[in-house]
């Protein structure tokens, strides 16, 4: 059986082929070998330009990506710059490990700016603003209380975490909530207990990295992956789907939702109207084309999370969480092929 893939997935396995190559070569720099910066330099930039034109290999190849880096340009807003912004601040890691935890607290906090950026722009500063302060209240409070009572996630402590610090939770965390939660829900296609599980596919990368690097310590007596309990994992899928729920019921019209699940008090929702369809990220522009959302992030960190495991020797944790991941956008992809 022959199989035929779209031009999409054409482009996307060229583009991560090379940035394994730039990530081969990270790890030759951080063994000492000179020659791993060369791969760098050839792996970065070649891997913007496979995803732009990875499809057209050949003679029209640079036609072809210079029609389709103008085309991105022009359509390139705030929250997509900030995205890139994310991305790029992931990259220097390998280079200077010693940094991760400033690296780690620009690359979120961009990703957060660019999830409010986003939220602003589809559904305006009031609901933006509202779906910041509810992820971002609600996250935190759920991590001050899980790490003084064990409920919801378990038995774990902030003690000895990078600063800096809210109420003795590093601000990633919260910062994290609202921006995981966005992608994901943006992914599910605004349905809660997807969302609510593909945060809690993310986390599987999520436990072993950031405890790897002392953001918090285990010690609940009934670990099951990384120190973490079964019931950690069911604490994700259940804030994360209620967030979810809440940004449904905020802002319909992002997620292409025509009815929404709750409204906000004297706010009157706004859906799209007939002929709408859920917007989703294509890696390159086609000459019919939604608009891409930003479910962008999650592909992402399907790429770096696995790669920063494997910089800290984590190989087995890498393996299963890019299979984790890969899965919840797999699934993703089948639940809501029926929305288009």
């Amino acid at each position: 059986m022959r199989v035929t893939l779209s031009p999409t997935a054409r482009r996307a396995g060229l583009a991560f082929a090379a940035l394994g190559v730039a990530f081969l070569g990270a790890l030759l720099v951080m063994a000492g070998q000179a020659a791993g910066w060369a791969l760098i330099t050839l792996g970065l930039p070649l891997s913007g330009a496979l995803a732009l034109a990875g499809d057209t290999l050949g003679r029209r190849f640079p036609e072809v990506l210079g029609a389709r880096g103008a085309a991105l340009l022009a359509r390139t807003r705030p929250w997509m710059a900030l995205v890139a912004l994310y991305a790029l601040l992931k990259i220097p890691v390998p280079l200077w490990p010693a940094g991760f935890p400033v690296l780690g607290l620009a690359s979120t906090g961009a990703l957060c700016a660019a999830a409010l950026a986003f939220m602003w722009e589809r559904a305006g500063w009031v609901r933006a603003l509202v779906t910041l302060v509810v992820s971002f209240g609600a996250g935190l409070a759920a991590e001050v209380l899980g790490s003084r009572t064990g409920v919801p996630f378990g038995q774990y402590s902030y003690a000895g975490a990078p600063a800096p610090l809210l109420l003795g939770v590093p601000v990633i965390v919260p910062l994290g909530w609202f921006a995981l939660t966005l992608t994901a829900t943006c992914l599910s296609g605004g349905r809660p207990w997807l969302a609510g599980l593909l945060m809690m596919l993310w986390d599987v990368g999520l436990e072993p990295l950031m405890t790897a690097q002392g953001y918090w310590a285990w010690r609940d007596p009934l670990p099951v992956w990384a120190g973490a309990p079964l019931q950690n994992f069911l604490g994700w899928w259940a804030v994360g789907s209620g967030l979810a729920w809440v940004f449904t019921g905020v802002a319909p019209q992002v997620f292409g939702l025509r009815r929404p699940s709750w409204t906000l008090p004297l706010v009157r929702p706004t859906v799209p109207g007939p002929g709408s369809a859920v917007p989703f990220l294509s890696l390159l522009p086609a000459d019919r084309r939604p608009e891409p959302d930003f479910r962008v992030a999650y592909p992402v960190e399907a790429f770096f999370l696995p790669g920063g495991l494997v910089l800290v020797g984590r190989y087995a944790e890498a393996a299963v969480t890019l299979a984790a991941m890969a899965l919840g956008l797999w699934l993703a992809g089948r639940v809501t092929r029926r929305d288009c």
